[in-house]
């Protein structure tokens, strides 16, 4: 998987916005346009060089199949691609969102089982606006992009998915411990289901 920077990405997003083409007016327009025209050239020079982006016959430049791969393909999981959008650079939701072009609601669900699983580290930024929260990838996350390269989804899901259970267990726990505290019953039976509850948590966690 050819690696970008948060730079080569703002490159890509652009063509993804435009169908997959763009021309000099578009960066322009668009926030790439802070660059001054060296870097531009060294950017797109740069992509084109990784077989990212090509130029067509009337200037403009299209995005290539391997660009799409990366963040825009529809069969890849969307947990993988926020791994991978995070691995090029921390970003908050709202930009999560952005990039991936989905739901933020969606975006959400999926950070927080993400998050639960030690994937991804969620951090409070304070802006101009209030807290933000912002979200980086973790050595774990990064060791299941290592697995996918190496043997595919199908398996880096399914160890996804028995993270995710492990998860719902401590829940389904903690919601006994809760209904067991609140009900009358001998203290020192309380204490011992409590304790038997405790000690299947820890074994889980092995």
């Amino acid at each position: 998987m050819p690696i970008i920077g948060s730079l080569d990405l703002e490159f890509l997003y652009l063509g993804y916005q435009k169908d997959g083409s763009f021309d000099e007016k578009d960066i322009e327009k668009s926030e790439l346009s802070r660059l001054g025209v060296g870097r531009v050239l060294d950017s797109i020079a740069s992509l084109k060089d990784r077989k990212l982006l090509t130029q067509n016959d009337d200037g403009t430049f299209s995005i290539t199949n391997s660009a799409k791969q990366i963040l825009w393909n529809d069969e890849i999981p969307l947990w993988v691609k926020i791994l991978r959008l995070l691995e090029i650079k921390a970003y908050p939701l709202k930009m999560i969102s952005k990039y991936l072009n989905v739901d933020s609601d969606k975006i959400s669900a999926e950070l927080e089982i993400m998050r639960k699983n030690e994937l991804v580290l969620m951090s409070p930024l304070r802006t101009n606006t209030g807290l933000e929260k912002m979200f980086e990838i973790m050595p774990t996350g990064v060791e299941q992009l290592e697995k996918i390269n190496s043997e595919g989804y199908d398996n880096a899901q399914l160890v996804f998915e028995k993270s995710d259970e492990r998860e719902d267990v401590f829940d389904t726990i903690e919601e006994v411990k809760k209904i067991i505290k609140s009900n009358e019953m001998d203290d020192s039976v309380r204490t011992k289901i409590l304790e038997k509850l405790e000690k299947i948590k820890s074994r889980l966690k092995i």
